[in-house]
């Protein structure tokens, strides 16, 4: 508020609103005009509210006391938010949840009498200070309704953190309009969950990285192949042995995989019981597992071991 004690405004007074301000005249309580960044010749064209409020018909030629409120109109940047203490949200696939969170936000005054009205009042300096507070807790109350309201589980939100900042951001912005504020971003900078939930998001990235088993068996065999060079002193048998054994047990994976079940005991293929495995003319047996195998094979198909 602009010191007017023992101050009177005349007809004909100049008023200047410097940039990224606002002024409000306040006549005995009763709110006025608003002006922007300008010079200003206060008279009936520049001031109608007080002319009404005053019933100044054509012109005030006595002088009049008002209250004169500047309002800072730039954007309040890098303004920090997070929960004090764990919050609490329920997810349909987890049921409550506990976490913490924190972020940066930046918001600017667009309405100065709103602003006036909710939430500075007849103080005669309001900080920026003063209203993180207010602030804090409207954030925080969104956060709840969001995850709440949302039919999005919990970790997919959690995993896209620009997502979620959107979605929070857009639950925010009628309460900043209610206040005579504008919210011009939003961020979530991090999201702590407990250890269990924190594991199963990691599981869960990780999957959506690989892409499916195919995938993850052919990186997996590409990961053993330098191993494998490097175990054998650079010779071919390694690395054939590494890619035969990588392939094999890739193989064994995706056929569980697709059965959904375990292979009984009496499936065909399995040797009968008591009878020792027998090796034709066009077999061998493998000199790692034993298994028989045709005799041109290189690799053994069962366990992946290189043939003489």
């Amino acid at each position: 508020r602009y010191p007017m004690q023992d101050r009177e405004i005349q007809n004909g007074g100049k008023l200047t609103v410097r940039d990224s301000q606002m002024a409000v005249f306040v006549n005995e309580g009763r709110l006025g005009d608003v002006f922007g960044p300008g010079l200003y010749t206060l008279n009936t064209h520049t001031l109608p509210i007080l002319t009404y409020i005053m019933n100044w018909d054509k012109a005030f030629n006595s002088p009049f006391k008002s209250d004169v409120y500047f309002f800072i109109t730039r954007l309040q940047t890098n303004q920090h938010w997070g929960t004090q203490n764990p919050i609490t949200i329920r997810d349909k696939e987890f049921g409550a949840v506990r976490l913490r969170a924190f972020g940066i936000y930046t918001y600017h005054v667009a309405d100065p009498k709103l602003f006036y009205t909710k939430v500075s009042g007849t103080r005669d300096t309001y900080r920026v200070e003063d209203l993180e507070g207010q602030l804090r807790n409207t954030i925080v109350g969104r956060i709840t309704d969001t995850f709440a309201g949302s039919q999005v589980p919990f970790l997919d939100m959690a995993a896209n953190q620009v997502a979620l900042s959107e979605k929070i951001s857009g639950q925010l912005k009628p309460a900043f309009t209610d206040l005579g504020l504008v919210l011009d971003s939003f961020v979530v900078e991090n999201l702590s969950l407990p250890d269990e939930l924190q594991k199963i998001l990691d599981q869960r990235i990780g999957m959506n990285m690989v892409g499916d088993m195919g995938r993850y068996t052919q990186y997996q065999v590409a990961q053993s192949i330098p191993v494998a060079a490097a175990n054998e002193g650079g010779g071919g048998v390694g690395v054939g042995a590494g890619l035969g054994a990588g392939m094999a047990m890739g193989q064994a994976m995706m056929d569980a995989i697709k059965k959904g079940s375990a292979s009984s005991s009496g499936e065909a293929g399995a040797p009968a019981s008591g009878a020792a495995p027998m090796a034709g003319a066009d077999s061998k047996f493998c000199l790692n597992c034993g298994k028989s195998i045709p005799k041109v094979s290189k690799f053994c198909p069962n366990c992946g071991q290189a043939q003489p």
